[in-house]
């Protein structure tokens, strides 16, 4: 796989330096821009595959480049902050982030994200460039056509509103979805704050998928939502 081409959007200039050196050290191509300004034309001139986001720039907050970034495109886009609160993650992936990393972060966390950028990337090839409606993760499949899902060949049988936290978790596989973007997915804008509700659903989908099997399909993050992991 060709690797992708990145965007380093960052002020401080000895974490724009660590973050450089790691993706030089990957053979990662990359551009760097220190404010907002210069991030949204070198997004615009360059058409990057992944932005690296700080969230505080001198000039834009980076919330708002999620935003216009997110107007056009919708390369993943990978927040590092030193903003660490429930609500700055939520925020952040609210705008269209797709992942969150909170300073200070190791390169290991750095190069993780990265992978998981690079299998959304991959996905979505495979989604726009294939005819067929089937969705496969390790053992887990759906045929979005048939409107069911399998695991281990074995149908699963799921009331709709699982089938459709599945549907909407697999056309995301490796994002994390806050609690308020699945439930106004799910069931609109007069569900956004029952998450207790959703909490529900997606144990008794967990139960159905993950049941009896090693591999595991669907992570929490306390507080923020959930991410279908890529097995």
């Amino acid at each position: 796989m060709i690797k992708p081409f990145i965007l380093i959007v960052e002020d401080d200039e000895a974490i724009k330096n660590l973050i450089a050196t790691t993706l030089e050290t990957q053979h990662y191509h990359f551009h760097t821009a220190g404010n907002g300004s210069q991030a949204i034309l070198e997004a615009v001139s360059h058409n990057p595959d992944i932005v690296i986001l700080d969230l505080g720039l001198p000039d834009i907050d980076g919330i708002d480049i999620i935003k216009k970034i997110r107007s056009w495109s919708m390369i993943p886009i990978i927040v590092v902050s030193a903003r660490s609160t429930d609500q700055d993650k939520i925020d952040a992936l609210d705008a269209g982030a797709d992942d969150y990393l909170t300073k200070p972060f190791s390169v290991e966390e750095l190069l993780a994200s990265l992978r998981v950028a690079i299998r959304r990337i991959h996905y979505s090839t495979i989604e726009n460039t294939q005819q067929n409606a089937l969705f496969t993760n390790g053992e887990l499949t759906i045929d979005y056509a048939g409107g069911c899902a399998y695991v281990n060949e074995k149908e699963l049988h799921l009331t709709p509103i699982e089938y459709k936290l599945l549907v909407l978790l697999s056309k995301n596989i490796g994002k994390v979805l806050t609690h308020n973007y699945i439930t106004k997915e799910i069931w609109g804008n007069s569900w956004e704050n029952n998450v207790a509700s959703l909490r529900v659903f997606m144990a008794t989908l967990r139960k159905k998928i993950e049941s009896d099997h090693h591999q595991k399909y669907i992570q929490t993050h306390i507080g923020v939502g959930y991410r279908m992991l890529k097995n």
